[in-house]
């Protein structure tokens, strides 16, 4: 957060296009590369197929890492790529069920997430420059237990392991001395049902569920 901080003031300092401008010829390679770290905010978007709206989502703040490649089309498009890891922690709650052994199901994911996104970029003001973005993901879930034959009666909740989803979202370039720093913001939303239902019909957990798929919001910093 300092150093998030101070390369805000800095940039703010910097906004207008008289002053020299810090690594000029970056926007004119090809592809570049970096990483990024930040934090995420995942819970459930859930559908019933009748009226009967019983489960709470909570969620935890997780953390993900992962790597950048940028190919540029010109000096406003490129094709982007941001292959990292997702962790989260989220919660269910069954308002139906009254114990905690059945009320309560902790849900811990880890998704590896394969995205191919378009960035468009405005034109350059100083040392910023704002973007938004929009793309596909594949998202990975380690731990889905889509395979086992333990369900909620057993106080396993299972999810389909490979998903798709999709995001939209905005950030700032920040050119420093050494590299360019982009905080940013996404959102993003599962395209395919996640849900695999239990082995029993009529499960009070999973029954009158239709649709339960990950949306959320993720915060990045990236190093170019």
């Amino acid at each position: 957060m300092l150093v998030f901080g101070l390369a805000t003031y800095g940039a703010v300092a910097q906004y207008t296009d008289d002053i020299p401008k810090n690594r000029p010829f970056f926007d004119k390679k090809n592809v570049s590369w970096g990483y990024y770290f930040g934090m995420n905010f995942y819970d459930f978007k859930i559908d019933y197929d009748q009226e009967y709206e019983h489960i709470v989502s909570e969620t935890n703040p997780g953390f993900q890492v992962g790597l950048v490649g940028n190919v540029n089309i010109n000096e406003n498009l490129s094709f982007r790529s941001e292959p990292g890891v997702y962790f989260t922690n989220r919660r269910l709650i069954f308002r139906n069920l009254t114990t905690p052994r059945d009320s309560i199901r902790d849900i811990s994911s880890n998704y590896v997430q394969l995205p191919v996104s378009v960035k468009l970029n405005t034109i350059r003001y100083g040392n910023m420059r704002p973007y938004i973005t929009a793309g596909i993901i594949y998202a990975y879930n380690l731990n889905s237990w889509e395979d086992s034959n333990n369900d909620n009666s057993s106080g396993r909740f299972r999810m389909r392991a490979n998903n798709l989803m999709y995001e939209v979202g905005f950030g700032i370039e920040m050119y420093l001395f050494y590299f360019k720093f982009t905080p940013s913001i996404r959102g993003v939303f599962a395209i395919n049902n996640e849900l695999v239902k239990d082995n029993d019909p009529n499960s009070p957990w999973t029954d009158h569920v239709s649709f339960l798929g990950t949306r959320g919001v993720y915060i990045n910093l990236t190093f170019e």
